[in-house]
């Protein structure tokens, strides 16, 4: 059951759906943008954190288990929890 939600999770079966990206929000010198997975009638905490550097822009994307019923309680707290991946971990994000 385990490894099918990872599958889940990282694309594989399931036949999880990702809806379409929310507009980008600035935060602290980064850019979120929520982008919620479809899964089974739940929408799954994911989005991409970027961050233009000297040597180019770089992005780090993130999903978690966290599911919500509705897609824009999920794009909410996909933002909540980029915004604490940022302040915990800054640019080591992009390691």
């Amino acid at each position: 059951m385990l490894g099918k939600l990872v599958g889940r999770l990282f694309g594989g079966g399931g036949g999880g759906k990702a809806a379409a990206a929310a507009d980008p929000v600035e935060y602290n010198g980064y850019e979120i943008v929520a982008d919620p997975i479809s899964n089974g009638g739940q929408f799954n905490v994911a989005g991409t954190i970027r961050k233009n550097f000297p040597d180019g822009p770089k992005e780090h994307r993130f999903i978690r288990a966290d599911t919500h019923s509705s897609r824009d309680d999920a794009a909410g707290h996909s933002v909540q929890k980029a915004r604490q991946l940022i302040d915990e971990q800054g640019d080591r994000l992009f390691r």
